[in-house]
């Protein structure tokens, strides 16, 4: 059983809303912020991509879980940013781009397999992340959501890249512009998931994948995923292409949008929970 733990290099605990344990080579990282919909503050980003960053020179580690708390519907694996409170646009700049973009790298850098299990609805940078993860096991009451339009911005966290690789332009097109959730089944159905499990079984479902992972082959693990990622997103290192050129576009095409009036608009509409009225400034 793993046990919790306070991992070495966070001599001040690990930050609220980050949950970590280690057991039988997997390391176990949970969103738990459910009363916020696990959505990520920067220290939990931070967090996330160092404790991933680190899991590629572990021994001990040879699988990494990513998810949320809570189970079945209502739930969420992460509903990205936390963008709440007032005047929410003054306080998210280009930093946040920046943690996005790392904890995605750290995700498809990491020499070890990443699993997410999504738990519950995964929208925003959430479902950017999931969607880097090497397998994504969804529940049944699962979605997964690009929201970015809905408050005037565009997708980032890599998104751009790894939602077309899976699904191709036209879905990502549709899921982007139109910012509408795909239920766990149409997920699966699209190749956006690798697995779909009922809710009740997602916890015992996630065991067995992890400790499958745990006892296989980790140097041909290494090697498979670096080829597959190379083939399908670019080699990650070389930029202006694959991933890192995504994840450039994104960060300046964001940074620019940040700065507009639309941005205020959606953001604000968000917090009051209304409908945004955007004016194109």
């Amino acid at each position: 059983m793993p046990d919790a733990q306070t991992p070495d290099g966070f001599p001040h605990g690990l930050p609220d809303g980050l949950r970590v344990e280690r057991g039988d080579g997997v390391l176990r990282i949970t969103f738990d912020r459910p009363a916020q919909l696990n959505a990520l503050t920067a220290a939990m980003t931070d967090a996330t991509a160092a404790l991933l960053e680190r899991a590629s020179a572990d021994d001990a580690v040879r699988v990494v879980l990513l998810t949320g708390s809570g189970e079945g519907p209502g739930s969420a694996f992460s509903t990205g940013a936390d963008i709440g409170g007032a005047d929410a646009h003054l306080h998210f700049d280009e930093s946040a781009l920046v943690r996005a973009n790392r904890l995605v790298r750290s995700i498809v850098r990491c020499d070890k397999p990443v699993v997410a299990a999504v738990n519950g609805v995964a929208a925003g940078v959430g479902c950017s992340t999931a969607l880097a993860c090497d397998l994504v096991v969804a529940a049944g009451s699962s979605a997964f959501l690009l929201a970015f339009a809905r408050i005037g911005l565009m997708p980032d966290g890599g998104a751009s890249a790894t939602v077309a690789a899976a699904v191709g332009r036209a879905r990502a097109m549709r899921m982007a512009l139109l910012a509408e959730p795909l239920s766990a089944r149409e997920a699966y159905d699209a190749g956006l998931a690798t697995h779909l499990v009922p809710d009740e079984e997602l916890r015992e479902s996630v065991d067995r994948l992890v400790g499958r992972l745990a006892d296989g082959p980790p140097l041909a693990f290494t090697a498979t995923k670096r080829a597959v990622n190379a083939a399908t997103l670019g080699p990650v290192d070389a930029p202006p292409c694959g991933l890192d050129a995504a994840l450039e576009t994104e960060r300046v095409g964001q940074t620019l949008l940040l700065r507009t009036a639309d941005v205020a608009e959606g953001m604000r509409a968000f917090g009051e929970k209304r409908r945004p009225t955007f004016r194109g400034e």
